[in-house]
């Protein structure tokens, strides 16, 4: 994949391996065991449904917009390319420790009874919410970005309306679903897979998720009135009413809504002052 995507400049192969990575390896964990308990069937399967989910959609969004601009400094240098996709390779094994361990042959040793514990159907449960949350604020900000009415514009559609990023709402969600149901099987060097959570919270929250589109949302459109409202109003990740986010103290949103400092690139020196659109606006995210 790597050597496609950096000898033709191809970046369908890129966006295309992320979800694959994580399809392959799961699919490869659990056969080689050959142990094949319930547990093993159901974390596989969801890592299956999730990735080639991913995987379909990041390649028909690449086909869609021909190029993907997180590669723009990095397409033409080998070493920086090389450098993305050793951490996307990172990224992919940190992530899936939990179903490695899972899938690991001494797992079901552990647990070799078909019964089942309440952290499978608490991890089942917030996996089919995380999924079904990244899966339609996908297609509704797909959907929404493809209407030339709307360009320009932040995007305040379904989800969109109770969350400034509800994709990532439903990435956490589901990794932390799959992480609960491993904690299962947890005896010992099992419970590394917290670093599942860690990473994905860690690179969605504090490195290249929220805040690079938070910057570029605010540069994009803080002289506009109504926009310093909707971010004033609209939790940064967890779906919540906006009447009742809206009326939140600062420091409960930062301690518990995720509402971060690094978030806001509202109050940075600019003498014009916002501007108020004749009409409301349908939002958009970039």
């Amino acid at each position: 994949f790597f050597l496609v995507a950096c000898t033709c400049k191809f970046d369908k192969v890129t966006d295309f391996a992320g979800g694959t990575n994580f399809v392959v390896l799961a699919v490869l964990t659990f056969v080689l065991a050959g142990t094949y308990h319930w547990r093993q069937i159901l974390v596989t399967v969801c890592v299956v449904a999730w990735g080639l989910r991913l995987s379909g959609y990041l390649l028909y969004r690449i086909i869609k917009i021909g190029e993907d601009d997180r590669f723009d400094d990095k397409r033409a240098d080998p070493l920086k390319f090389a450098g993305f996709w050793i951490l996307q390779a990172v990224w992919v094994f940190t992530v899936s420790l939990p179903v490695i361990f899972v899938n690991a042959p001494g797992s079901a040793v552990y647990l070799s009874k078909n019964n089942y514990t309440p952290m499978d159907i608490i991890g089942g449960i917030l996996f089919v919410i995380g999924l079904l949350s990244e899966t339609i604020s996908d297609q509704q900000k797909f959907s929404f970005r493809n209407d030339p009415a709307n360009r320009g514009k932040w995007c305040q559609v379904g989800l969109w309306k109770i969350s400034r990023h509800p994709n990532y709402f439903g990435e956490i969600t589901l990794w932390i679903g799959v992480f609960i149901i491993s904690t299962s099987i947890c005896k010992d060097v099992e419970w590394a897979g917290v670093l599942s959570l860690i990473f994905t919270a860690s690179i969605l929250l504090f490195l290249s998720g929220i805040p690079l589109l938070e910057q570029k949302s605010d540069e994009r459109h803080k002289m506009k009135e109504e926009y310093i409202d909707f971010k004033k109003k609209t939790s940064p990740l967890i779906p919540l009413p906006t009447p009742l986010y809206g009326a939140l103290p600062p420091i409960i949103k930062t301690l518990f809504c995720c509402e971060f400092p690094l978030y806001n690139y509202l109050d940075e020196n600019d003498e014009r002052s916002p501007i108020r659109s004749p009409s409301p606006p349908i939002t958009s995210q970039p």
